[in-house]
């Protein structure tokens, strides 16, 4: 057997060994994002979601030392900017106006899932900066336009400034837990307005006399799954945009990862009407997907934000992600959180332009977090 050495770049997750890439993955905690894992990667190319005729082709980045996997990172060739929640389509039109083409890129990222944190993984520091300097060099010997990385950690943030690609700025918001008793421990330290809005919007769910239930990938049935692939479906379509994920992906992930899903269902005498979907781990909850097939006044507050910072309090997750903007998060208690991407540009011309706007850019995110903690509902004194 020919061992590997080096970087080599593979088209599918199939032909690596799970355990290894979940190895990987782990954080300094010894934590795996559920997002991250080989499972949750390649549940997306076994079930369509990601490869021929969606534009998200993998082209995984993975760095060999005597035929033993020692760093990774999930990257895809990209024939547009669906489903990134970094929005380069400004960049993507000025190429086209100047007759180039902008597409394809290359991005290191999780498909239609912005939950921030490591996209080089590896074994130790070293390795990771090792592939990280070799995937810079074959994106300079490659056709790409760019390479971008998207919602990286801070360590990785530093790694790709010192590299000398451009840094981008977004802004989310997440729950944080500070040893709240319960629910109303947790409202109890804001002002008067924010107590009164949370608690007249929970009444108001609750009248539609709905019966809640928690499910992870044991419990729940595949007539759940279907459920919830038409209630995102129908979010989407009145977005009038298309879902990116299958029915299949939803049953599929269950069924290999059962304990990094959660499913919450509200049903009416028996009848589900609506349904949230959760990622999760040891440490936090992050919000995904919803839907309801009919139109019930605040319910979507009470499924997507309120009964998930219940659940982290009540099982001890110190985070809950509430997924990509959204500033009425706000209002419900989640804190704005900085988000970072690197972002390398071939063509010198549009490097400076790039360059330019995120500095503009990057003046304005900062404005705008202030502005937001100023505006966080904490008690007044």
């Amino acid at each position: 057997m020919i061992k590997r050495n080096g970087l080599v770049i593979v088209d599918s997750l199939a032909g690596l060994c799970p355990a290894e890439w979940d190895e990987l993955a782990r954080d300094d905690d010894g934590v795996i994002a559920p997002a991250l894992t080989h499972a949750f990667l390649r549940t997306l190319e076994e079930t369509g979601c990601v490869g021929a005729n969606t534009g998200w082709i993998p082209k995984h980045a993975t760095l060999w030392r005597d035929g033993r996997l020692t760093a990774a990172m999930p990257l895809y060739e990209k024939q547009h900017s669906y489903g990134e929640y970094v929005f380069d389509w400004a960049w993507a039109d000025a190429y086209a106006r100047h007759g180039l083409s902008y597409y394809p890129k290359w991005v290191a990222a999780i498909p239609f899932t912005p939950t921030p944190g490591r996209r080089v993984l590896g074994r130790d520091a070293q390795a990771r900066l090792d592939l990280l300097n070799a995937v810079l060099k074959h994106a300079c010997t490659s056709s790409y336009s760019s390479l971008h990385i998207l919602f990286m950690d801070e360590e990785e943030a530093a790694w790709f400034r010192e590299a000398g690609l451009l840094l981008r700025s977004g802004v989310q918001f997440h729950w944080k837990d500070q040893s709240y008793r319960d629910f109303d421990d947790f409202v109890g330290g804001m002002n008067h307005d924010k107590r009164k809005r949370i608690r007249q919007e929970r009444r108001r769910a609750s009248e539609h006399a709905l019966e809640l239930r928690w499910l992870d990938g044991h419990s729940a049935t595949p007539h759940d799954w279907a459920f919830l692939h038409r209630c995102y479906a129908m979010t989407y379509t009145l977005h009038r945009s298309t879902p990116y994920l299958s029915p299949r992906f939803f049953t599929e992930l269950a069924r290999c990862q059962p304990d990094a899903v959660r499913l919450l269902v509200a049903s009416r005498q028996g009848q589900p009407v609506a349904s949230a979907f959760f990622l999760c781990d040891e440490q936090a909850l992050y919000g995904r997907y919803w839907g309801a097939i009919e139109p019930l006044p605040f319910l979507h507050f009470e499924l997507c934000y309120y009964q998930a910072i219940e659940y982290c309090i009540a099982s001890g997750r110190a985070r809950f992600e509430g997924g990509a903007q959204g500033e009425h998060k706000l209002a419900r208690g989640l804190q704005p959180v900085v988000t970072r991407s690197a972002h390398w540009i071939r063509e010198p011309r549009f490097r400076h332009a790039v360059e330019d706007y995120l500095a503009r850019e990057a003046a304005g995110i900062d404005l705008y977090v202030s502005e937001l903690e100023n505006r966080m509902p904490s008690r007044s004194l």
